[in-house]
């Protein structure tokens, strides 16, 4: 039998080990078992509901893989951002990575949100990223600047591929 990767991103990783925690057996689990407890844990019914979530994109059109590959050409093999792109639909396919690692449903200092982002750039200007996240609607603050959240949305098959692959690279440099 052939093994794919399958992705599985955990937004909060104490409620998921709270909730495998609470249905692990006693009794080491099976394989099959294993990966039902897991995929529970994250949400899903079973694992069969969390292979059908994952990866059912349609294949992206022509038009779409160049947006994705020039995404993918501002980063570097560990996944940090090298330089600011040119296009406005590229930018926002680079933000996403971004949104992707600001935790979800969590009030962030401007102080937390900066230290993410200055740790995936390398141009110098997090302060640009801070704010194209705020005007691409990707994350909110208050009106004094203190408060920052993450605003919850699905991202597109594109930004999904984008977010896939710079995660990809950095599981692969951190092996």
């Amino acid at each position: 039998m052939s093994r794919s990767p399958l992705p599985l991103v955990i937004e909060d990783v104490s409620a998921f080990a709270t909730a495998l925690r609470k249905s692990w057996p006693d009794d080491p689990p099976g394989q099959s078992q294993a990966l039902t407890l897991i995929a529970r844990a994250a949400g899903y019914r079973n694992h069969q509901h969390l292979k059908a979530d994952v990866g059912q994109d349609d294949p992206p059109d022509k038009a779409s893989q160049k947006r994705i590959q020039d995404a993918l050409r501002v980063f570097d093999e560990r996944g940090v951002m090298q330089r600011w792109p040119k296009k406005t639909s590229v930018q926002r396919l680079c933000l996403l990575w971004f949104w992707s690692r600001l935790p979800a449903r969590q009030d962030l200092t401007e102080a937390e949100v900066n230290a993410i982002l200055q740790a995936g750039e390398a141009f110098g200007d997090h302060v640009l990223l801070r704010r194209s996240l705020i005007d691409g609607r990707l994350v909110q603050r208050t009106n004094d600047g203190r408060v920052y959240r993450r605003l919850e949305a699905a991202p597109t098959p594109e930004e999904r591929q984008v977010i896939r692959a710079l995660s990809e690279r950095q599981v692969m440099t951190q092996s």
